[in-house]
């Protein structure tokens, strides 16, 4: 093989690989832009705004929620995979929250609420406990009380 040969076998490999880079580059964007479309198109789920949930027009149901609660309710109706919109209505003092959802199935909502209400109810019956520094305060007092009784040893040395 002569310097010739070997430059036209080079540049033929590079043409043979840039067009199999070019078309395989075309079926890469299609495939993403597919892709794309159908993840943009589909309806959102979990936490949304209330236009994103009334436009999916299934009709929307709702109930008030606590400031404290907030938490437990997104993590309830995530594991159900119901549809929610949480509104702070900020004319009331204390602000309440209003929580508006929705899913296909009306057994998951009630399985939401129901879960949810148990979880307040369980929250309402514990008791306060006191905080440990409270606890430690209190000790120290009854021990600084109590009389204290002194020891004394005496070694009697024996000649």
């Amino acid at each position: 093989m002569n310097n010739g040969e070997t430059s036209k076998e080079a540049i033929r490999f590079v043409i043979n690989v840039a067009r199999v880079s070019g078309s395989g580059l075309i079926k890469g964007i299609k495939i993403y832009m597919r892709n794309h479309e159908k993840r943009h198109n589909a309806p959102k789920e979990g936490k949304q705004t209330v236009k994103e949930l009334i436009k999916q027009g299934q009709g929307a149901s709702s109930m008030e929620v606590s400031g404290e609660s907030i938490g437990t309710f997104k993590k309830i109706a995530n594991k159900y995979g119901v549809d929610f919109a949480i509104v702070k209505d900020k004319t009331a003092d204390p602000p309440r929250y209003m929580c508006f959802f929705k899913a296909k199935d009306m057994d998951a909502i009630t399985a939401v609420v129901k879960e949810y209400s148990a979880e307040i109810v369980k929250r309402g019956q514990k008791k306060e406990k006191p905080s440990l520094v409270q606890q430690l305060r209190k000790l120290k007092e009854e021990i600084s009380k109590k009389p204290r009784k002194v020891k004394t040893r005496f070694k009697e040395k024996v000649r």
